[in-house]
């Protein structure tokens, strides 16, 4: 497949992450899981679903595996992404995580023909509640609720053209005011706001009406793998990871 691949290993400045703590790390992507560092397995199922290295990696030393190549690195994982999209990679871009060791080239396969098949500018994939908590019942997800159905990230993103850095672009200026309503709703538009709280619009129409208000064509792709929404962001993330690997 000819995509460029991005993988968001940055950390937050003056944050200590205590998966690190706990670890005996500085990194959060070489956090061990069953002995391996977390990184490794993105690395291996990138690979593995026909994607070709170099793999640019933005927040970390990319001299660590031969695998890796720089992309520019700010304050936090959207910054990043976006320095990175605009320091002339060549699209259509994948963007990923370091710390989704449950990636497989399943999913990626599944995420990237969707993405195709939809030829929006921009495309996130997405699981839903119902598949997760039905094989996971007691794992902690933040969902997204519409009309249809609620949905959780599974930091994928496939940005196809130009076009779609400006979703990058939206997410970086909204995300300073997640717990300022009046401004998020500035940023975003008072009527998708309106949309979302009224649960009046289904995911797909919620993210075409992003789109527009962008200048953009946006929208999700399901992945039907309820491991596909599950990363390591917790200490009881990890646990609950190393369990499912251990099967």
């Amino acid at each position: 497949m000819s995509l460029s691949v991005l993988i968001l290993a940055g950390q937050r400045e003056g944050i200590i992450d205590p998966l690190c703590q706990e670890a005996g790390v500085k990194h959060k992507a070489v956090i061990p899981i069953h002995g391996e560092p977390m990184i490794r397995y993105v690395l291996e199922a990138l690979e593995a679903a026909g994607l070709k290295p170099l793999f640019y990696v933005s927040g970390f030393d990319p001299d660590y595996d031969e695998r890796l190549t720089q992309a520019p690195s700010r304050g936090g994982p959207t910054s990043s992404a976006l320095g990175a999209l605009e320091s002339g990679m060549a699209f259509p871009v994948l963007i990923t995580t370091c710390d989704h060791p449950l990636l497989t080239p399943g999913m990626l396969e599944i995420f990237i023909r969707g993405a195709q098949k939809e030829g929006a500018d921009f495309c996130a994939g997405v699981a839903e509640k119902k598949i997760i908590q039905h094989a996971y019942p007691d794992t902690k997800r933040t969902y997204l609720r519409f009309k249809d159905t609620s949905i959780s990230g599974c930091n994928l993103f496939y940005i196809a053209n130009e076009k779609g850095v400006e979703a990058v672009r939206l997410w970086q200026r909204a995300q300073q005011f997640r717990k300022q309503p009046l401004k998020l709703a500035m940023a975003l538009g008072l009527d998708i706001l309106l949309n979302y709280t009224t649960g009046s619009l289904t995911a797909k129409e919620m993210f075409a009406r992003l789109g527009q208000k962008m200048g953009i064509t946006a929208a999700p792709v399901f992945i039907p793998i309820p491991e596909a929404a599950i990363d390591v962001d917790t200490p009881v993330d990890k646990v609950l990871v190393e369990e499912i690997l251990s099967k």
